[in-house]
């Protein structure tokens, strides 16, 4: 049993987060909120969401995992303006779920959650550089770095208290830096590691402008970067993987 009512703008959000990595995935209907874990088809990128019940203007559920085709229920929530509420219905027999946005009524048809690929673990990391930082400078990263080259190096200068960001293309750089002024928090630590930007780039889609975004870091290390969503009803973890650089 599974029924909901939440908010357009909230369920976009987070889907958005989800769907930025991966076509599908399995939601986990927990009595305190949904979770979802996935990781894209190179395991490179990971996401693990939570949305708790309080950022639900009602929830129920007795448990258990539906499978989703991201794509089509983000076109539903599409259908409704940012603060219109969609009611989430789960018919049991049909497995198909029904979906309620003022008038307008739906079914999306489910996936079989063991034909969507295994949830990863999430890894526990101990990084030591923590940045604490907004999301439109992570943006703003993005886009300088997406200027010249199609990999980007984030890192932190633990003697400088700052954190830095390179992309060298083959005729072109840009090097970015931010100290601890221009940063909410910044727990220094010798920090450095290439990543793809094309993840990060769908990534950064999801990242509110707004946001407080934590981003953990270390030497040739996995980037983790934690924000919250739903006026702090959910939160959003993302893993990437780092580019080994060969000499």
């Amino acid at each position: 049993m599974f029924k909901a009512i939440v908010s357009a703008e909230t369920l976009r959000d987070a889907l958005d987060s989800v769907s930025v990595l991966v076509d599908e995935c399995k939601i986990r209907l927990e009595d305190d909120g949904l979770e979802i874990r996935a990781v894209d088809p190179a395991n490179v990128g990971m996401v693990d969401l939570e949305l708790s019940a309080s950022a639900f203007e009602s929830y129920e559920t007795d448990g258990g995992v539906i499978g989703v085709n991201l794509a089509r229920l983000e076109e539903f929530a599409g259908m409704a303006d940012s603060d219109q509420l969609i009611q989430l219905e789960l018919d049991e027999e049909t497995r198909k779920l029904h979906i309620q946005i003022e008038g307008l009524e739906g079914t999306l048809a489910l996936i079989d959650p063991d034909s969507i690929r295994q949830e990863p673990d999430l890894p526990d990391l101990d990084l030591p550089a923590e940045v604490v930082i907004e999301g439109r400078d992570i943006a703003r990263a993005v886009k300088a770095a997406d200027m010249v080259s199609d990999h980007i190096a984030l890192g932190v200068d633990a003697d400088g208290e700052l954190f830095y960001v390179d992309a060298e293309g083959d005729t072109d750089d840009v090097h970015l830096e931010l100290t601890t002024d221009d940063l909410i928090a910044l727990t220094p630590g010798d920090a450095r590691s290439l990543f793809s930007l094309d993840y990060l780039k769908d990534m950064n889609k999801a990242i509110p402008s707004d946001a407080e975004v934590t981003m953990e870091l270390g030497e040739e290390f996995p980037v983790k970067m934690h924000f919250d969503i739903a006026e702090g009803d959910g939160s959003v973890t993302y893993m990437l993987a780092p580019r080994i650089q060969s000499d």
